[in-house]
């Protein structure tokens, strides 16, 4: 049967291991970081003090101190979980309990020696951290391929904390009963056969954890334009052919508005470049914040924006467009001081049944010409079948996009 104290070093040269690699990772400035190396760090301190009740170390230190350590630890830990989560860390009750738990610790080992119970109050001290972690992890999961991690934790947290729950009741109901923690039994290899797994696995998953963050974050600056907070162009496209093939399959109606901000030119020749981007973050950031989670809102280069409605009548998108205009007059620009009044034209179509995105691009960026030439500020709609002679400029670059977009999508996909 394996020594306790080996499963500890074991445990311990796991943490370790684990500790390096967040640390590493310190320097990213994810929210939840520094506690789970700090909190690690405290754990790997009261294992080492955990061993030391072999070497008959006064209880006061072996005992107390290292479980106190070791519970302060994962409080620390589940504080950064919540910080990685967005959750307010601090909560007075949870620290209040680790103090009672020092008292209780601090009775059963001097004035009523009682090893049962103090590892069943230990025990459910840490089985409330575990199923906590799991719980947050549970919740804040995405969707998609990033929720791996969250999953792995919240299974990794959910097993350590049955785990406690169970020890903490063999033990406080007398099921087991031994002379000291690092005793050589069935009932002590398991639990810390167990946590030896639990412990480095939540370790691993923090580690995920801030690995897909990081992804994320690199994701959104190649995906997004930071100054209007807009989708880039590649980016925009490909959700657009997962909005078309989305109303493909469900026979939903799609409709796409082509946008584009009026006498930007003379914009940036009057007033400055600096005016310019004004207008562009004040139109993104207006735009961007009235639209629906489901709608897609692009930038296909300098003042041409798109718009993207899953589940919306070409009347609908009209109606969009309309409060989009009203919102602009209602909330003006302001540069130096004083309102830099501005407008825009719109095409908008709804998808065709066949229709691929370049030629519901290209219908729809017709409008937008068209809506130009009868003297801007204004918003046409794109009639089912639609044909001119002299094709736009903006046109032709829709329709490269587009199709570079779908030759993109098809070789990905």
């Amino acid at each position: 049967m394996p020594d306790p104290v080996s499963i500890l070093i074991v445990t311990i040269v796991s943490a370790l291991l684990s500790l390096g690699v967040l640390g590493s990772m310190l320097s990213a400035r994810v929210a939840g970081v520094r506690d789970w190396v700090m909190g690690c760090s405290l754990s790997i301190a009261s294992l080492v003090l955990v061993c030391m009740q072999a070497y008959d170390w006064p209880k006061a230190i072996s005992v107390i101190a290292a479980n106190q350590l070791l519970m302060l630890g994962l409080l620390i830990i589940l504080q950064g979980c919540r910080k990685f989560a967005g959750i307010k860390p601090v909560r007075q009750m949870e620290y209040l309990a680790w103090l009672l738990i020092l008292a209780g610790m601090w009775y059963w080992t001097y004035y009523s020696d009682n090893l049962n119970a103090r590892i069943a109050l230990v025990s459910v001290f840490h089985a409330y951290i575990y199923f906590s972690v799991a719980w947050i992890s549970y919740q804040i999961r995405p969707d998609g391929h990033f929720s791996y991690a969250y999953r792995f934790v919240c299974i990794a947290a959910s097993i350590g904390g049955l785990t406690h729950a169970a020890r903490g009741l063999t033990y406080g109901l007398g099921l087991v009963r031994q002379n000291h923690l690092l005793e050589t039994s069935s009932a002590t290899t398991l639990f810390l056969g167990l946590g030896i797994v639990a412990l480095p696995c939540l370790a691993a998953g923090r580690v995920m954890l801030v690995h897909d963050r990081l992804v994320r974050r690199l994701e959104h600056l190649a995906s997004v334009d930071e100054l209007t907070g807009a989708l880039m162009r590649r980016a925009c496209l490909m959700q657009a052919e997962r909005a078309l093939r989305t109303a493909v399959r469900t026979g939903r109606p799609l409709s796409l508005a082509m946008i584009d901000l009026d006498r930007f030119k003379a914009i940036n020749d009057s007033r400055g470049h600096a005016a310019g981007d004004r207008v562009l973050k004040h139109f993104g950031g207006l735009i961007g914040g009235s639209l629906r989670a489901s709608d897609v809102f692009g930038r296909m280069g300098g003042e041409e924006f798109i718009v993207i409605c899953p589940e919306t009548t070409q009347a609908e998108g009209v109606k969009m467009l309309e409060r989009m205009q009203r919102l602009i007059q209602r909330v003006p620009c302001v540069v130096d001081g004083t309102d830099l009044a501005y407008t825009f034209s719109a095409g908008v179509g709804v998808y065709k049944p066949g229709e691929s995105l370049a030629e519901l691009m290209a219908r729809v960026d017709e409008t937008l010409y068209v809506a130009k030439s009868r003297g801007r500020d204004c918003i046409v709609e794109a009639p089912p079948e639609w044909r001119v002679d002299k094709p736009s400029t903006v046109g032709a670059e829709a329709r490269a996009a587009a199709a570079g977009a779908a030759a993109g999508a098809a070789v990905e996909g």
